[in-house]
């Protein structure tokens, strides 16, 4: 089988345009959940005098479950449609979200703006992330997943900052919101006039995958010819248990973000109650995605030289570390070192899983199976929320953290042991 020639080419050199304009959108998404990481906790225990941890962390819940199954959706869709007319529609459903928290009159409203940022992030971020694999191929995918997710979580990070000082000089609401309106707008526009679909660049490396596969197939073997694409209850099964490393994936995912989850709702609340003020506690929640983003141009290209598995073992474990520092280290400057080495530990996981899950998944059915990953991930923050909420208020908030934190050791030791290594050049080492 031969590839006939095309227009269409794989690599961060030849698309740099679009992967640049796709950096910049991804910037826009993750400013969007930005501006609730320092701000949206202390809304409701101050504005509307919640006293429940759980109650107060609803609004994490709700986000993480439609964030979860739309993510689960994402991917699919996308395949058919194609991912620019997904990346746009979430941006049209994310725009009502700063004004809604701008002008809520309960706490409902809060949920439901999560609902529709919910959508929004699980639409953007899925394509995003999905069309720089579909562009760089599977020589770069570490990296273009790295970029990906520093460009975004970077973003969490200055947002999260900016709106502790917007909030510290002005209060809660609704200054720091109206960065809200401007981005969600900048977002729609980008992504509807400039960004270019990338199903083409998907049915290229499809054609380059089953060459290869056929020249170094042998006549007559019937294991050797092209299978069919997989059913989506099969690549549910595939991603979610039978296949020992997307599963792993698929666990660590949940329980990386279980743990961002209560950092979310938890953590403000916690140093507020040592009499840490709101800018002290945005530079504090800035600091964590922020090296997260940092980092991750470093780790994901890393795992295309040294393997994937290792970086999601030792980066879980480095996350259970800067955890249990928060807890047990109560004072401002240590906060910040626990921040810096959660941010770490994260980086290390967090492009990487992608990026296996991109090994292993054929590119046909890669976004789908993304997107049931996407779907246990993003379901961590529901999970970590309640769990966290909860054991806040019968046990303490300080209980709450060592829990996540024991949990997220637990995850990297199941990689450790039934992860098989992903990277094609590193299998069997």
């Amino acid at each position: 089988m031969t590839v006939q020639p095309n227009q269409t080419k794989l690599g961060l050199k030849e698309n740099w345009q679009q992967f640049t304009l796709l950096l910049l959108t991804v910037g826009f998404v993750g400013s969007m959940v930005g501006l609730e990481r320092t701000v949206v906790p202390l809304i409701g225990e101050q504005e509307f005098g919640l006293a429940s941890k759980t109650a107060i962390v609803s609004f994490i819940i709700t986000f993480g479950v439609v964030k979860s199954l739309c993510n689960f959706l994402a991917g699919r869709i996308s395949e058919t449609w194609g991912r620019k007319k997904v990346l746009v529609l979430g941006w049209v459903i994310g725009l009502p979200v700063p004004l809604i928290i701008i002008y809520a009159n309960s706490w409902f409203w809060i949920d439901v703006a999560n609902v529709l940022l919910g959508i929004n992030q699980a639409l953007t971020w899925s394509m995003t992330v999905n069309m720089k694999i579909d562009l760089v191929g599977p020589k770069r995918r570490g990296l273009a997943v790295g970029l990906n997710e520093f460009a975004g979580y970077f973003s969490v990070g200055i947002m999260a900052w900016l709106t502790g000082e917007i909030a510290a000089r002005y209060g809660l609401r609704p200054e720091p919101f109206y960065l809200g309106v401007v981005i969600a707008v900048a977002g729609l526009l980008v992504s509807l006039f400039f960004v270019r679909d990338t199903i083409e660049h998907v049915r290229y490396e499809a054609r380059l995958r089953a060459a290869e596969a056929a020249s170094q197939s042998e006549p007559g073997n019937p294991e050797s010819q092209a299978k069919e694409k997989p059913s989506l209850k099969e690549i549910f099964s595939l991603t979610t248990w039978k296949d020992r490393s997307l599963s792993s994936c698929s666990q660590a995912g949940l329980v990386n973000n279980l743990n961002d989850g209560m950092s979310w709702g938890i953590y403000p609340l916690f140093f507020s109650s040592y009499g840490l003020g709101v800018a002290a506690i945005g530079v504090i929640k800035a600091v964590y995605p922020a090296f997260w983003g940092l980092l991750q141009p470093i780790t994901g290209p890393l795992s295309d030289r040294i393997g994937r598995k290792r970086l999601i073992v030792g980066g879980m474990l480095v996350q259970s570390v800067g955890i249990w520092m928060t807890a047990m280290l109560p004072t401002y400057s240590w906060w910040i070192v626990a921040a810096v080495i959660q941010g770490v530990g994260t980086a290390m996981v967090y492009p990487v899983i992608i990026a296996a899950v991109g090994d292993v998944a054929q590119p046909e059915w890669r976004a789908t199976s993304l997107g049931v990953y996407r779907f246990w991930r993003d379901l961590g923050y529901a999970v970590g929320a309640l769990l966290a909420g909860l054991i806040a208020d019968f046990v303490g908030m300080k209980a709450a953290i060592h829990t996540i934190a024991a949990l997220t050791l637990t995850s990297g030791l199941v990689v450790a042991f039934r992860m098989y290594e992903t990277l094609p050049s590193k299998r069997g080492t």
